[in-house]
């Protein structure tokens, strides 16, 4: 058999990414919602704030780290350098 790779397409590594996105989006959104309950729970009287705020701050890191998946220019510190600047490859 042969060992050739068969290249990626373009919506391949897309949906990669958007499944990569939503599995983040479940584990830190889970990680706030069991954070919230147990400050709910021990700090706030069983009030549901903390459980809204806590499952709201994971999906917000989520979004942040899928926005920066599928936009690289926005990580700090990235520098796009155009096509006609770039050095010569070899």
């Amino acid at each position: 058999m042969s060992t050739t790779q068969k290249p990626t397409s373009s919506e391949d590594i897309i949906g990669q990414k958007y499944d990569r996105c939503l599995a983040d989006l479940l584990v830190k959104s889970g990680i706030g919602f069991g954070a919230g309950v147990v400050a709910s729970v021990i700090l706030f009287r069983r009030r549901t704030w903390p459980i809204a705020l806590a499952t709201g701050f994971g999906a917000g890191a989520a979004y942040a780290d899928c926005d920066r998946s599928f936009n690289p220019a926005r990580i700090p510190g990235t520098r796009i350098i155009p096509q006609s600047e770039a050095p010569p490859s070899k």
